[in-house]
């Protein structure tokens, strides 16, 4: 990867960390359905299980920039295509359920970021894999 998608993946990962604050402050825990219903079943998870899926979430991140991505791992490339997916669905999902339930749902105002971040480190990762198949024809 080169260093503009590494810096891509990081700035990525670190909107989905403001992405996770806006998703907390507005309570996406309480409103997102399959949330609801997991607290249903355990009551008072919904809200822990949210911090914790959303901390792992950026230590995971973290951790693919860190020891995959910068080093230049072999693995680089199919962790970052693991992330441009998360982020595309992120994208994608929080604006087709505000079409849905006709409003704003927590973590709507950063998806668009997300999926547009997400689409670049997409082309250049595109771009990169052609790249080097082409040298290596060569």
């Amino acid at each position: 990867m080169d260093q503009k998608s590494k810096a891509a993946f990081l700035v990525l990962v670190l909107v989905q960390a403001v992405h996770s604050v806006e998703e907390y402050a507005f309570k996406f825990y309480e409103v997102f359905p399959p949330a609801q219903w997991l607290n249903q079943v355990f009551p008072g998870i919904a809200r822990p299980g949210f911090v914790a899926f959303n901390v792992f979430l950026l230590l995971f991140g973290l951790w693919c920039f860190f020891r995959r991505v910068v080093p230049g791992s072999l693995s680089a490339r199919p962790w970052a295509w693991v992330w441009v997916a998360i982020e595309l669905y992120n994208g994608i999902g929080h604006p087709a359920w505000a079409v849905a339930i006709q409003g704003y749902n927590p973590g709507l105002a950063t998806s668009p970021l997300l999926f547009a971040l997400a689409l670049y480190l997409a082309l250049r990762l595109r771009g990169s894999g052609r790249r080097a198949s082409s040298q290596a024809a060569a």
